[in-house]
């Protein structure tokens, strides 16, 4: 008897609570365990945080006002027109100060290769020339330099007419030597300077940075690393 009233005041109660929830509620519950579907807008701008940003192109500016074959041909014609058109105008003393010396080493030597020329066809005749001899004039021109050799043999004055010819000879192939260098640093800085462009990316960053000091053997110093500068060049 105990037992059917106490079963039969569990049932009631039981009834008592599902009669007091209020259905708002229940269908509340119930919609929020429902999973939210996130909107196509949020779905957007989550996708479009991992796209990487589009660098803005960049606008090359070639040096195209300087062109390879113009600067040799200018060289060619002049010495130191191509580097008057490639605007190196500090080569310019360079190139006229080499040209100058050898220019110079070539009138020494063709003036005493001259000389001792003369002075060997005076020897080979074993005598004084006289008026009517073809060596006669030179002998007029050079007879103070004639008598302060006089003493010496054939072979002193050819051999020394000899050196002075190669070394004019010598003179004359380092001008057309330093004019065919001179043509050559004018098409290679020409050619540099088209090659090679400047866009409008030149930048310089400076970021703080920690350097390790073992590279600089900083053995007494405790700390692993030290404090320094990082400097970035963009150059592209």
């Amino acid at each position: 008897m105990f037992k059917q009233i106490l079963s039969t005041a569990f049932f009631l109660s039981i009834g008592f609570f599902a009669m007091a929830q209020d259905p708002d509620s229940l269908v509340r519950k119930k919609a929020d365990t429902i999973i939210a579907t996130p909107k196509k807008a949020d779905l957007d701008t989550a996708a479009h945080k991992f796209t990487p940003k589009v660098k803005k192109e960049k606008v090359y500016h070639p040096d195209s006002t300087h062109i390879p074959s113009v600067a040799v041909k200018r060289s060619l014609i002049l010495p130191g027109l191509g580097q008057i058109y490639n605007r190196k105008y500090w080569k310019l003393p360079i190139v006229y100060g080499g040209l100058g010396l050898l220019a110079s080493a070539i009138i020494f030597n063709q003036k005493y290769f001259q000389q001792f020329l003369a002075l060997a066809r005076i020897k080979s005749l074993g005598r004084l020339p006289v008026p009517g001899d073809p060596e006669y004039a030179s002998y007029v021109k050079y007879k103070t330099q004639y008598d302060l050799y006089s003493a010496q043999s054939l072979d002193f004055f050819s051999n020394a007419s000899y050196a002075y010819q190669r070394n004019r000879d010598l003179s004359i192939l380092g001008v057309l030597g330093l004019w065919g260098i001179q043509a050559i640093d004018a098409y290679i800085d020409a050619k540099f300077m088209s090659s090679f462009t400047v866009d409008n990316d030149l930048s310089m960053k400076v970021t703080p940075s920690l350097i390790n000091q073992s590279t600089y053997a900083m053995a007494n110093v405790s700390n692993a690393y030290i404090p320094g500068i990082k400097i970035t060049f963009t150059l592209k």
